[in-house]
């Protein structure tokens, strides 16, 4: 890896572009280095992931309304659009659109959490999009998808590494819109200078607070990567048609790092594949065996493990306090250091429930598991005692732990925390988890089976049987697919529970 020293530099300088963090960007996408059998093996794993969750939110209302937009903008050939028949099309920047949605409304797929935090996998659905719909014009076939895909990880990836935006107030989005162009840039064989603009583009659109996920956390929470998918498409158009962005992106005077982020002194070590070097970012990267954000999926483990052993603590009568000491992010993005009140609320919406890890940690225990609706069930979430016990669950900070966030040692890094309940007869229960079960150095590392029955039963009573064995046979094909079988890697669900839901109207 190359570490790029990237800062603010005024107009004056005139910085060339090729001295440019989007230019270092777009080199890498433009190197056509092999992909490693282990990073294809995981691209497979990920791409039947995305299937997974998505399907699970085919009638789950953001995904109904970004399904409806996204149709009524029909293309030949086009790319498909989860949940509907492979023969109906749509524009690849609307068909982003909608399965970025479907991929992300639970909450569900992978994550890669550092400087920044992220869902790798939301740079699936734009890029597989571009690739359905060009497959034929470019000679496109599942060996150039996986490329495009691992340049996608590995470029968020490394912006997560190196450059935080939440500490800014910015959304986690503003690394994906140039990820995913520069993953379009890897599939489509663009020059540098092309990417470059594409980049830039994707990066000057993508820019929106982290209003999104806090207080009463809405609809648009899924709706936010699938903008910067749909972004991240077009720009690559316009660049193709010769269009450019402001420059330098990130580090002019006026740009990104400047006004955005760490302001006029700031400095960034950006870690990059050298030239020839292998794209292996998306191998650091982890799933979720629990549809909740990614910091409360140790504890959710630990809850269950208490659930087991002991049953008490599942009676608020029992329990004067439950504080988890967790990293600095877990505190204030999800724990009571994010001081909404809404995470304590009963009636809270299912987006600010999955990010607030005293409700989490509270149903989890209670119930020894997690699923993605029961959980967040508004008769659940509204129990009695389970209010009762939620009220007394609140987080804090502890420097150890946030060291371990933050770790690059993958042996040490850690999302987890150390669980301290006091008893009203004064005894304590002293318990914490590092990593994750699923997590691959936790208890149950996720492998392609995992993966396959996270599918299965995200699936069942959603597809027919013979749907989810023609995806899983299709998808574990990947790297060999020709064009004419991309259109395949989507799932079909059935008519009579597609138009079970009726599609709200719009301008379109």
């Amino acid at each position: 890896m190359i570490t790029h020293h990237v800062r603010v530099h005024p107009s004056s300088a005139n910085l060339p572009r090729t001295d440019q963090l989007a230019w270092k960007i777009a080199e890498v996408a433009a190197d056509p280095v092999a992909v490693a059998p282990e990073v294809t093996e995981m691209v497979v794993n990920r791409v039947i992931d995305n299937a997974a969750v998505a399907t699970a939110s085919l009638l789950r209302a953001p995904v109904v309304a970004a399904r409806a937009q996204a149709t009524a903008h029909p293309r030949t050939p086009g790319a498909t659009v989860v949940g509907l028949p492979t023969a109906e099309r749509v524009s690849p920047e609307w068909a982003a659109w909608a399965n970025g949605v479907a991929v992300r409304e639970l909450d569900y797929h992978d994550t890669f959490l550092a400087a920044e935090y992220s869902h790798p996998g939301d740079n699936i659905p734009p890029i597989l999009a571009v690739a359905q719909h060009l497959a034929a014009r470019r000679d496109l076939g599942g060996a150039e998808l996986v490329r495009a895909l691992a340049t996608g990880y590995e470029i968020q990836v490394d912006l997560v590494r190196s450059i935080s935006l939440h500490a800014h107030k910015i959304d986690h989005v503003a690394h994906l819109g140039p990820s995913a162009a520069a993953g379009i840039g890897t599939l489509l064989g663009l020059a540098p200078e092309v990417i470059f603009q594409a980049v830039g583009q994707a990066l000057h659109t993508t820019t929106a607070t982290r209003q999104s996920r806090k207080g009463e956390i809405s609809t648009w929470k899924a709706y936010a990567p699938a903008f910067a998918g749909k972004v991240a498409v077009e720009a690559v158009d316009r660049a193709m048609r010769g269009q450019t962005s402001p420059t330098p992106i990130y580090e002019g005077e006026d740009g990104v790092i400047a006004w955005m982020l760490d302001g006029p002194g700031a400095h960034y070590e950006v870690p990059l594949p050298g030239p020839g070097e292998e794209k292996r970012a998306i191998l650091d990267t982890y799933t979720k065996e629990h549809s909740a954000e990614y910091q409360s999926q140790a504890l959710i483990d630990l809850a269950r493990r208490l659930h087991r052993e002991r049953p008490e603590l599942t009676d608020p009568a029992n329990v004067a306090s439950v504080v988890i000491h967790t990293s600095h992010h877990t505190h204030h993005v999800i724990g009571s250091g994010a001081n909404d009140p809404q995470k304590y609320d009963p009636a809270a919406s299912r987006e600010t429930l999955d990010h607030s890890i005293p409700y989490i940690f509270t149903v989890a225990l209670q119930d020894g598991r997690w699923h993605h609706v029961d959980s967040y069930a508004p008769e659940r979430a509204a129990r009695p005692d389970t209010v009762a016990l939620w009220r007394t669950v609140t987080t804090a900070e502890d420097p150890g732990w946030t060291r371990r966030y933050h770790s690059a040692d993958p042996a040490e890094k850690a999302f987890g925390g150390r669980v301290e309940i006091t008893l009203t007869d004064g005894t304590q229960v002293v318990e914490e988890i590092a990593v994750a079960d699923a997590h691959p150095l936790g208890a149950r590392p996720f492998a392609r089976e995992q993966y396959v029955e996270k599918f299965r039963t995200l699936a069942d009573g959603v597809l027919e049987p013979a749907e989810i064995r023609r995806f899983l046979d299709v998808a574990q094909r990947l790297p060999e697919l020709r064009p004419d079988e991309l259109g395949g890697l989507t799932v079909v669900a059935p008519a009579a529970l597609m138009s079970s839901v009726t599609a709200p109207e719009g301008i379109f």
